[in-house]
């Protein structure tokens, strides 16, 4: 059904996905500010925020990182103003000094801190559970298992945190963020909560000796959540066996309770408080089971809390869970744990099969960089300018879409990457050694997104001892892996005002650097480039400007015409191991394995034209010209 985030028609039943539920929510709790930093599986959060920012009447930013976000938060809630925060369960990571703070300092207007875990890791490169963070900083912690509860989880967050002066975290996971379902609209407030000058004596002060006063909110929280309506109960009134779970998991179990037919058998216990924890009502359930089946993803935090819980009241339960603590729970995972429970038989399952009746096996696919991304050019000229040397250098990487260059796709272009913004202060460390006897290059690489992110402390700490490393900052204009929101670079916020764009080469330069422009594209220049400033001591910086390929063809305009000329193209006997289709890896070249020769497929080609400046043979020609 057609909807807009800002009809204010109550009852209308709408087709939403979970990012459009948390946003419609936000808007219905009148909010008055909104941060985040992009991070997958939210990133469109703030995206719509920042679409409707002035027509709802309240401002919307995407911050340089997730730190400054939440402090942001923070300073609108000391004006009494309703503040939401968006960030993935990385971004949480930066944001845990201000968060540890922020809990105990409290708060005066309705703080919601959005956390977007990435169960199996589909866009971050690595799993981290953000559930823990409630108990070890002490925070509220709610989690919604539709798309309806996570609209209207996001109104009573922001009263939940007003009611106790204290800010809510609620977390949702990939499954939620970027699945659909049928949600109820509420109505839309006509202004945005009333902001309130800031008195003499507020305060939102973290001291040690607010912490028993923390403790204490926690305890009184806990009493609201033994009645809170997003913690739902199903099956028989007493279950010998039960399931708890949090999240999609809700769903999955349902589905599965229903396909087994165990619905008169088995107890569903699903949770939407998950910190602190309804402990008597849990203990309520948990009275009458003999065995309990706990489904979550990814650690086993409700199982360790609920078997904390059995051990106080000396309830003598049989605990089991999923059998992995890694990744997302599955329609076939939860099947298989509750058959377990109930001993009911899986119903038999259709697989496709080939002509010789075999499971037809899935396709490998490698991550790759788009066709005419600018760093499939710099990654494959960095390898080559490291491997010049007699002991090939050190490459250190970082986060964003570049984070595939460790793979195929970079030509395995760098050997470690850790969080974001650790590349410059790996670096850094290796820089140092250069002088004590360690003879190899030290390169270290961040996306222009990333530079403002978190890159600018460990350059000024480089620049600062002088360390001996070349930075290399991917600049193609746009925050890329993430879905093309503005930085400070760009010139554009997240409300679409035009503002005058941060210069990383200027910011470089305050800093105390050498800096150098290249294009990745002028691939004669910049190849000699890099080999210049490889043999350079001292910190250098690089910057490889060159837009993305997809952010350009996004914005239209004429698009070069490239081919491979037949007659030219050697095919195998060339000696370039299939250069086009398997060295240089883009998804605009491959090859007609008939013919043993180099095509070029007109759907994907951006026409940007270098594979034709690298060809072995010549064969790729460009209509129109070569690519400035």
């Amino acid at each position: 059904m057609e909807w807009t985030l800002t009809a204010n028609e109550p009852g209308k039943v709408c087709l939403m996905q979970g990012n459009e539920a948390i946003v419609r929510g936000a808007l219905e709790a009148g909010i008055n500010f909104a941060s985040s930093y992009p991070g997958s599986p939210s990133s469109q959060v703030l995206g719509m925020l920042g679409n409707v920012a002035e027509e709802r009447g309240f401002y919307a930013q995407w911050a340089t990182n997730e730190i400054s976000a939440l402090q942001g938060c923070m300073g609108a809630s000391f004006a009494n103003a309703r503040a939401i925060c968006i960030m993935k369960q990385n971004g949480l990571l930066v944001s845990a000094d201000a968060l540890f703070c922020g809990v105990q300092g409290g708060v005066k207007g309705g703080l919601v801190l959005i956390t977007s875990d990435d169960p199996d890791a589909h866009s971050s490169t690595n799993e981290f559970d953000s559930r823990n963070f409630a108990p070890a900083a002490e925070a509220i912690m709610l989690e919604p298992m539709t798309m309806q509860e996570t609209k209207d989880m996001i109104p009573y967050a922001f009263e939940l945190s007003e009611r106790h002066h204290q800010l809510v975290i609620v977390r949702v996971t990939t499954r939620i963020c970027h699945g659909r379902g049928n949600v109820v609209l509420g109505e839309l407030p006509e202004k945005a909560h009333p902001i309130q000058a800031v008195d003499e004596w507020d305060r939102m002060n973290c001291v040690c000796y607010e912490h028993q006063a923390t403790l204490n909110k926690l305890k009184a929280v806990q009493e609201e959540f033994e009645n809170c309506p997003f913690n739902t109960y199903q099956g028989p009134e007493k279950a010998e066996k039960l399931i708890i779970t949090s999240g999609t998991g809700k769903l999955y179990a349902k589905e599965a309770i229903s396909r087994l037919g165990v619905a008169e058998n088995v107890g569903l216990l699903a949770l939407g408080t998950l910190w602190p924890l309804p402990e008597k009502t849990i203990t309520s359930y948990m009275k009458e089971a003999k065995e309990v089946l706990v489904l979550e993803e990814v650690d086993p935090y409700l199982m360790t809390q609920v078997e904390a819980i059995a051990g106080r009241y000396g309830l003598n339960i049989k605990f089991s869970d999923r059998g992995t603590n890694v990744g997302e729970l599955s329609p076939d995972e939860v099947l298989k744990a509750i058959s377990a429970l109930t001993g009911a038989a899986i119903p038999e399952k259709r697989v496709k099969q080939n002509e010789q009746g075999e499971k037809e096996p899935l396709i490998r696919r490698e991550l790759t960089f788009c066709a005419g991304c600018p760093h499939r050019a710099t990654f494959y000229l960095l390898k080559k300018a490291l491997r010049s040397e007699k002991i090939p250098g050190i490459s250190i990487g970082d986060i964003g879409c570049y984070f595939m260059a460790g793979g195929e796709a970079g030509f395995f272009g760098y050997q470690v990457c850790n969080a974001m913004g650790s590349g410059i202060n790996v670096a850094q460390g290796l820089g140092q050694l250069t002088s004590y006897g360690l003879n190899q290059k030290v390169v270290t690489m961040c996306g222009d997104s990333t530079f403002f992110h978190t890159v600018m402390p460990g350059l000024l700490n480089a620049s600062y001892h002088n360390s001996d490393m070349l930075m290399i900052v991917l600049d193609n204009s746009a925050t890329a892996m993430t879905g093309f929101q503005p930085h400070p670079g760009t010139g554009i916020t997240a409300m679409g005002k035009t503002v005058e764009p941060m210069s990383i080469e200027a910011i470089c330069l305050a800093m105390g650097c050498s800096v150098t422009i290249a294009d990745p594209f002028d691939i004669e220049n910049t190849q000699q480039i890099l080999l210049d400033l490889l043999q350079q001591k001292g910190l250098k910086v690089l910057i490889m400007k060159q837009p993305c390929a997809t952010l350009k063809s996004k914005q239209g305009g004429p698009k070069k015409t490239v081919r491979v000329n037949p007659d030219k193209c050697l095919g195998d006997g060339c000696g370039c191991d299939k250069f086009c289709s398997r060295v240089w890896g883009c998804p605009g070249n491959s090859w007609d394995f008939e013919n043993g020769k180099a095509v070029i497929d007109p759907v994907s080609c951006v026409g940007c034209g270098v594979c034709a400046k690298l060809c072995p043979a010549g064969a790729i020609e460009v209509e129109g010209g070569a690519e400035e």
